[in-house]
Formats: structure tokens, sequence, C-alpha cells
């Protein structure tokens, strides 16, 4: 680099890191739970003003059958995660940790057999949540969450907690919130519903189905399925389409209930609102 464009840079960067950790935001607060949505002077001030739960969603990338985009697990978890927050009144959502272990890369296995699959090792998984924590931690964070919308990501965000924990730095907590990912309790309300499946033997099911159609319905080609008459899966029809994302934000409500009694259990309880009336 020639010395003309690096005096600026370093000037520029200097100056940066020179901006005062308690200049006064000069704006109102944008008003969001989602931590990238914000300024560091918001997220600053967020924290100062109570708001300091963590929750640091996982995801994946990975194959979900010939219908279902490879985001699924992404476009749930951080939906769900925000309407926690919501709940809560005191959290703030980091963005979504999108690669997570989906199998061996060489030679492929698992979903890695998979065109768009992305993969990474289970101790950089591990890493990247320790560091993500720690972060938090840093930041003024008190809880940190961990909630994962993949079986497969349950034993790396427990382990990430359980290393955090052992370090004893500060008086921050960190929490596996295993229960977020209890499937089984939304299988019995489908059931109830009357929306019994059978496998088909494709990576798709209808409780993640119905919370995309909630969500968005190209993420599962909901009008090429009809056009196609493909619109079922694993027996059931998906329509009328109304039904369906009524299921799936009944989905999302059933999640968000039992994610939040799992953390009262923890110590992590909603801020009282603050009525409105006059």
């Amino acid at each position: 680099m020639k010395v003309q464009f690096l005096i600026p840079l370093l000037l520029f960067v200097a100056s940066a890191s020179a901006q005062p950790l308690d200049a006064p935001r000069p704006i109102p607060s944008h008003k969001s739970v989602m931590l990238e949505e914000l300024t560091w002077m918001e997220v600053r001030d967020a924290i100062k003003g109570g708001s300091t739960v963590a929750i640091v969603p996982t995801g994946g990338i990975e194959q979900n059958g010939p219908y279902v985009a490879l985001g699924k697990h992404n476009f749930i978890v951080e939906e769900v995660a925000r309407r926690i927050a919501s709940a809560l009144g005191n959290a703030l959502v980091f963005p979504v940790v999108r690669y997570v272990p989906e199998g061996a890369i060489y030679p492929a296995s698992e979903h890695m057999l998979y065109a768009g699959t992305v993969s990474v090792r289970e101790d950089v998984f591990q890493s990247v949540l320790h560091d993500i924590g720690a972060s938090a931690r840093a930041h003024g964070f008190t809880d940190i969450v961990f909630v994962g919308d993949s079986g497969g990501n349950q034993e790396g965000m427990a382990r990430a907690a359980e290393s955090l924990t052992a370090e004893k730095i500060g008086k921050a907590r960190f929490h596996a919130v295993g229960e977020f990912y209890n499937y089984a309790e939304v299988r019995e309300m489908l059931a109830k519903r009357g929306l019994s499946e059978h496998a088909e033997g494709i990576h798709d099911e209808l409780a993640f189905t119905a919370q995309l159609l909630a969500l968005e319905p190209s993420f599962v080609r909901y009008r090429e399925r009809v056009a196609a008459d493909k619109a079922t899966l694993n027996g059931v029809a998906l329509h009328p389409l109304r039904k369906f994302i009524e299921v799936g934000n009944e989905i999302f409500d059933l999640r968000v209930k039992r994610t939040l009694n799992a953390l009262e259990k923890r110590g992590i309880v909603a801020k009282p609102q603050v009525s409105s009336d006059t």
C-alpha cells in the first residue's frame, strides 16, 4: 500500500477507535430486539436500561427435501427468538449462527451428501458459540441463552455453555435451553388437530413446514406445489393455506410459551409491562 493512502487510513482508524465510550446518543433509539439492527450506542444504552439477556439462536443450512429452502432452521429460529425477546422485554437477539455441523465434508456424509448444505466441524461450532458468549459477557449481558432449531446443535450449545461457565469470569450466566427444541410437544398438538402424518422418506415434516408457511409460503414452494398438485406432506393436504398459517403461528406461540417457562425456571423473567392507561 502506498504511503499517501496509508496515512489517511490510519487517521480514520485512530479517530474511529477514539470515539468516547460514554458519548451521548445524538438521536432517539431505534426500537428493535434484533441486535444487528441497532447501533453500538443503542445496544450500550439498552444494556444500561436492563436489557441484559442475550439470546443466541443457532440454525443451519441443510437439505430439507425437494420443496423446502436450505435455510429452514435459520428462518424459524430467528422468528421464534424474536418473539421470545419481545415477550421478555429485556432481551436482545444476536444474529443467527447459520453454520453448524451437518455431517462430514470429505468424504461427505449425512446432509453433506446433498447440494447446498454447508457444514462446519463440531469443535469449530463450539468455538464460535464460546466467543459469541464471551463477547456478550464482555459487553455487560448477564444471561446468555443459546437456543437451536436443529437437533444436531443441542450438544454443541450445551458444551459451549459449560465451558463459558467454567471460566468463572464475571457474574454472567450461560444457558443452553434444550426445551426450545421440544418438537414432541408440537407433534402432539398437531395430532390433536387431526394432523397426523406418515413419513414419506424425505427430510421434512409438518411441524416445520407449518411454521414456514406462517412466515413466507415461498420458503416451501407453496404456489409451485399447488400448480403441480404436490401440496401435500406426509399424507396431509396443505390447504387451505390460511389454516396452516394459523397452525404455524400456534406452533410459534407454543414454543415461545414453553421457552419462557424454561427461562423462568432459570431465573430469567419477563420485564413487567408498563400500562399505557392514563
